[in-house]
């Protein structure tokens, strides 16, 4: 009876970890037509592709096979590791989870509640903070709104007003009122366009980002000496995609000649990658080889590999995702990340492991690197960049040694002895 609700288990992680049906079932090799009837408990499922849907899950196998017990336990110890300032007794999980079954449960939908709460804000957040059309349609409304609240307390709090004046404040309320109701139809308008929006990216870089996913970021065109043009770039809308997939093509081909597959494939055979020895071996930066390790081919490496690259502003440039690993996409983020680190540090290798706050215990091994992108000319600063590999911890790595600590962002983070925080979190008791 355990095994037959394996899919609906399934279907209740995905959505936790916010993964489409069409993404998890990219991820693990199949189409998302049987991934449904999967989640739908249509189709038995073991072996190899439970363990690959439950690594991309980052769960255990045993979390989709075995009992609700043993789900109420696994939530309850992730809410558990997720509470600020309380220490709950993990070793009781078992027996609360037997003697109270309802209880457990409850605690747990709340957990997966404040998860999701937490992942929406800082969506919202950071597209309010760099969407200027959202922005500007925000800022009108609540200015509207204000001035329709002093016109109308004047009114309210003054008994003697000239009757030319109580026109005039009519009048006033009359126009602010049109203009609240017009801004916010708009507002509402705006926000149903994005969401039914059949292209939502918006911006180039996120289109190139998108066309890369697509393509599982190899291009078998650019080894072995390769031209860019072969590429073809008819998924791209715009000029200015095309222009800046054309770039980030020029870089990868770059890339591919300086460390040839052939001979990757051989290096790694033996060992886990170290990028300071791949550069050492190639005679190449350390920038150079986790770049060229983000864009191999996914049998490849043993863990799936996502990148990032940012300018010395902290802007992200470049984003590959990676299963449970999280960065906001528009600044705001954490500044403990090796990614930023680095830039207080050029051309020195920096490798941490880390696991997210307010998150599913996940640790990530993160190798940064930050080098001279450009020289303008004689006495003029240098232009730096940084990139950041990042990889679910392996085995051997997790557990051993320490972890260092990051948040989504100041906002929606539950640390409460930061010594990098901007701002005070909404899961602050203070807020």
């Amino acid at each position: 009876m355990r095994d037959t609700l394996t899919g609906s288990r399934i279907r209740e992680r995905r959505q936790i970890a916010g993964l489409r049906q069409a993404e998890l079932a990219r991820q693990v090799g199949i189409s998302a037509s049987y991934l449904n009837l999967i989640e739908h408990n249509r189709r038995r499922i073991g072996g190899k592709l439970l363990v690959d849907i439950a690594g991309a899950l980052s769960v255990e196998p045993s979390l989709l096979t075995q009992g609700i017990e043993a789900t109420l336990i696994s939530a309850l110890r992730e809410a558990a590791v997720d509470a600020v300032g309380q220490q709950a007794e993990v070793d009781g999980l078992e027996e609360f989870a037997g003697r109270f079954p309802g209880w457990a449960g409850v605690l747990a939908q709340m957990h997966r509640r404040v998860v999701s709460l937490e992942r929406t804000v800082e969506t919202l957040s950071d597209r309010l903070t760099h969407d200027p059309h959202l922005a500007a349609s925000m800022h009108e409304v609540l200015s509207t709104a204000a001035a329709i609240r002093s016109t109308a307390a004047i009114l309210a709090d003054t008994q003697d007003i000239d009757a030319e004046w109580q026109d005039r404040f009519h009048r006033n309320l009359h126009q602010d009122a049109e203009r609240l109701a017009d801004s916010s139809k708009a507002l509402v308008t705006f926000l149903d366009d994005s969401d039914s929006a059949a292209d939502p990216r918006g911006v180039p870089l996120e289109e190139v980002e998108a066309f890369l996913e697509a393509r599982g970021h190899f291009f078998p065109e650019l080894e072995a000496g390769g031209e860019v043009k072969a590429v073809e770039l008819d998924g791209l809308n715009t000029a200015a995609a095309r222009t800046v997939a054309r770039d980030m093509l020029e870089i990868c081909a770059s890339d591919a000649r300086a460390m040839p597959l052939d001979k990757i494939k051989a290096a790694l055979e033996k060992a886990e990658p170290d990028p300071v020895e791949l550069a050492q071996r190639f005679s190449v930066d350390v920038s150079t080889v986790l770049r060229r390790l983000a864009f191999l081919p996914e049998e490849v490496l043993a863990r799936p590999a996502g990148l990032v690259v940012c300018d010395a502003s902290g802007s992200i440039l470049f984003f590959k995702p990676v299963p449970g690993f999280a960065l906001p996409r528009h600044g705001e983020a954490c500044p403990l990340w090796p990614l930023f680190t680095a830039l207080n540090r050029p051309l020195v290798p920096i490798r941490k492991r880390i696991v997210q706050l307010g998150r599913a215990a996940a640790e990530f091994e993160c190798h940064a690197f930050a080098w001279v992108h450009s020289t303008p000319g004689y006495e003029l600063e240098p232009v730096y960049r940084s990139v950041m590999l990042v990889r679910p911890a392996g085995e051997v790595a997790q557990g051993t040694g320490t972890v260092a600590q990051v948040g989504p962002n100041c906002r929606v983070c539950p640390s409460s002895d930061c010594g990098s925080r901007r701002e005070p979190s909404i899961l602050s008791e203070g807020f």
